[in-house]
């Protein structure tokens, strides 16, 4: 395999100027959301990218680094993945209403939604419910394309109308729409799952299923291949209510045990946020993270740190709402770019193979 990096002439003249108007718009957008932050009370934080874990996600993949004292001594660092971590500590020491423009990296990633390193717009309610959040992104996705005069996103031929009253679906129902599959026959009240089950559902619809596969393979392909690419067209789609074996760090929603308070954000078949209700139970969330990095071990051969200084937070956190925005993603469909380089004023490097 050549590590050598491929030639990426985005400097050069003519390349640049057929990039700059979205580069422009990107700007603009990016100015008129942080107004839309500044008119609502948030404060804008800047959280630091070098941290002791980036994530416990099992197929979250992150840049490793090392730190060294000033004997020489090794210390493991890490390239955060998300900002989340900081502004939860930040919720725990008493801020109320945050928001961070974070530059993030992430391993394993690249095309024409993926960057190594990418812009992610995350903000914090504190005592406030995450429907919040979904009134929050249809304003922004508004905002942001009134600001670049459109009354459209757009991706490969798609659009999707950011004036429109969202769609808001909830996973099963999603699942029983567009896969003809129960989903949460296989979900039991104490929110475990039965593997077997939903394979024999998948095989019922003709879907591949392979032995190894354990229950979130077979739910990841089904929302890859029949979910996702029926979101957010012809108005934008809010994806709610995600089984709570996928949780990751939302809390268990009141109204059903076996779904939990989050929601994913569609246009145009893209996904461009991640919202939650806020889990502030650390020893759930412990177990939670036990059991990612115990897949992340039998998938990937590598695990990373648990924070232990975010879980002794989650102890003071009040309750909250929180929520990741791709920024590049959202400039796209507003500008009308159809690769996430041409939103990007300086590209990384490709490796080459």
């Amino acid at each position: 395999m050549n590590s050598s990096a491929k030639a990426s002439p985005w400097w050069t003249p003519s390349v640049h100027a057929d990039r700059r108007p979205f580069l422009i718009g990107r700007n603009a957008i990016q100015a008129a959301l942080r107004g839309f932050f500044a008119r609502e009370d948030f404060i804008e934080v800047d959280t630091a990218v070098l941290q002791i874990s980036p994530g416990n996600e099992a197929h979250l993949h992150a840049f490793a680094t090392e730190a060294l004292t000033t004997d020489g001594q090794k210390a493991p660092f890490y390239l955060h993945t998300s900002p989340e971590f900081a502004c939860k500590k930040l919720l725990a020491a008493g801020e109320e209403r945050i928001s961070c423009f974070a530059h993030v990296y992430r391993n394993r990633e690249r095309g024409p939604l993926h960057h190594p390193e990418f812009t992610m717009l995350e903000w914090y309610r504190a005592g406030e419910s995450y429907e919040s959040l979904m009134m929050d992104c249809v304003r922004l996705l508004a905002l942001a394309a009134e600001t670049v005069k459109t009354g459209k996103l757009a991706y490969r031929g798609a659009e999707s109308d950011p004036f429109a009253g969202p769609e808001r679906i909830s996973v099963a129902e999603a699942f029983e729409r567009h896969a003809g599959i129960d989903l949460l026959a296989s979900v039991a009240a104490d929110g475990s799952t039965d593997r077997d089950h939903l394979a024999a559902e998948l095989r019922r619809v003709g879907m591949r299923v392979a032995d190894d596969d354990g229950w979130a393979d077979l739910f990841s392909r089904v929302l890859v291949e029949k979910i996702e690419p029926r979101l957010g067209f012809g108005r934008i789609t809010i994806l709610d209510e995600y089984p709570i074996s996928e949780a990751a760090l939302a809390r268990p929603s009141a109204r059903d045990p076996r779904v939990a308070e989050r929601f994913e954000l569609y246009a145009c078949g893209v996904e461009l946020a991640n919202g939650f209700g806020e889990l502030t139970n650390a020893v759930e969330q412990r177990r939670r993270f036990e059991i990612e990095m115990a897949e992340k071990a039998r998938v990937y051969g590598e695990t990373y740190p648990i924070d232990e200084d975010f879980l002794a937070a989650l102890s003071l956190m009040p309750d909250a709402s929180g929520i990741a925005l791709g920024f590049d993603r959202l400039v796209m469909l507003a500008t009308g770019a159809s690769r996430i380089d041409q939103v990007l004023w300086a590209p990384v490097a490709e490796v080459g193979r």
